[in-house]
Order: C-alpha cells, then structure tokens, then sequence
C-alpha cells in the first residue's frame, strides 16, 4: 500500500469510526446502528452457505469447512444484535414495507449502500452469485472486510458506557465479534494463498485496500451530505424484553 492509499485509509477510517461509534454511544441512533449490524449480518448467511456447498461440491472440504463455520459465526452476530435491539424494545424494520424510492424519485437510502456499490465497481449482479463468484476475488476482498470490522468493533466496544447492563451486554458482545472476524481475515487470507503465489496475493491485497479507501470516501461522504450525518433510520418499535445475563454468555459463547 503506497503511503497516499495508506494516509486516505486512516482518514477515511478514522472518520466513519468516529461517526459510527458516536451513533451506537447515542442512545438516540444506537438503535439503528444496532439494526444496521443485524441485517448486515444475516444478509450474509445464505450467500456464504452456498458457498460452503460450493466448496463442498468442488472437493475443497478445507475451505468448505471454514465457510460453513463463517455462516455460523454471522448467524450467531445477527442474533445478538436482535437480542441488543430488543432489550432497547426496538426491532430491525420489516423491508418489505420499504418504497423502492422515496417521493422525489430517488432511490431510498435504507435500499442502497454507496459503499458496497464503490468496493465492487466494475462486477455486475451476476459476477457476484455464489456459484459465479472468483474465488480469490471473494477471499481478498472479503480478507479486508473481516480485518477491517475485527478493528471497528473493538473500537465501538471501547466508546460504550458501563452504566448499565445493556450497554456492558453488548460491550462483551463486540468483544467475542471481533474476535470472530479477526479468525474469518486470517482463514480466507490462508485459502488465497493455497491458491496463488505470495507475491500476487500481496497485490491483490493492496488493490482491494485501494478499493476500501474509495468505498470509505464515498460513504463518509453520504454521512456527511445528510443532515447532522445522521444514518439511516432501520429500526421500529418492537416488544420489550429482558435477556438474562446467563442467556446472554451462552449467546456471546456459542
């Protein structure tokens, strides 16, 4: 990574740290950072379980093995971001009540992410189906995500008060995620290199950091252009409910 791509990488980091860990310290926005996390990472389950099958189906039962644990690790992260929504008697917004565009004709926020569309620029819908998709594309790309959410959470886990249970709930809740996807950079930065030499995964590494540091510019940018860069609200009323603090170990360890 050359020291300009590095420089815009601390910035454009920095600053969407900054925004996202003082929204999840709001009690205001928490709830939407919350149900952001949730969606995020259950909308990743089925797309890495078929590629667990596809693996499977390939004969790389290494690989195989290693995805499947990651569709579990992301199923697991899903359920305790609903659990942390609920305890605040917030639940993540049904989609499907969500207008493809909103009255002006623009498409609405909460349907769009400027930053997966700058990360993936130049790979169509179909480049991007599990039983399409460039394995060392998915590995590298993926790679930087991981090592990247590992430190962001760790992060937001620092910010968030110790003045209640909730708080100190998802506190150690960050703490096992991050954890847990610090393990996912390491296993698919290992399958890019059964794959190709060091050298060339070496470049494959800084082109997608390149990529990150133009994905995150676009981002925070449309933080920015919203008023008080507020995000988008993605979560409603729900049911209260109290999760026990031995209900929630078991989810944090399981």
């Amino acid at each position: 990574m050359n020291l300009l791509t590095q420089t815009l990488h601390l910035l454009g980091s920095g600053a969407a740290a900054y925004i996202t860990a003082s929204s999840l310290r709001d009690p205001k926005t928490r709830p939407d950072v919350l149900a952001g996390f949730q969606m995020a990472e259950a909308g990743a389950v089925p797309f890495i379980e078929a590629l667990s099958e596809r693996a499977a189906a390939e004969a790389d039962d290494w690989l195989a093995e290693r995805l499947l644990r990651h569709a579990n690790d992301e199923r697991r992260h899903s359920q305790i971001f609903a659990h942390a929504l609920k305890q605040l008697n917030k639940q993540l917004i049904d989609f499907s009540q969500i207008p493809q565009q909103t009255a002006d004709g623009k498409p609405d926020e909460r349907r769009r992410s400027p930053f997966f569309e700058a990360y993936f620029t130049g790979y169509s819908k179909a480049d991007m189906a599990p039983d399409q998709i460039d394995w060392v594309m998915f590995m590298i790309s993926t790679h930087i995500l991981e090592l990247d959410a590992s430190k962001d959470f760790l992060r937001m886990a620092a910010v968030l008060p110790t003045s209640d249970m909730a708080s100190v709930n998802l506190k150690k809740a960050l703490l096992s995620i991050a954890d847990d996807e610090k393990r996912h950079a390491a296993y698919l930065l290992e399958a890019a290199q059964r794959r190709l030499p060091y050298a060339e995964v070496t470049g494959l590494v800084d082109e997608w950091r390149e990529r990150k540091v133009n994905a995150l510019v676009a981002m925070v940018g449309g933080m920015l252009n919203r008023k008080g860069g507020a995000i988008p609200s993605l979560a409603r009323d729900g049911v209260p409910v109290e999760m026990s603090e031995s209900e929630n170990r078991e989810l944090i360890a399981a």
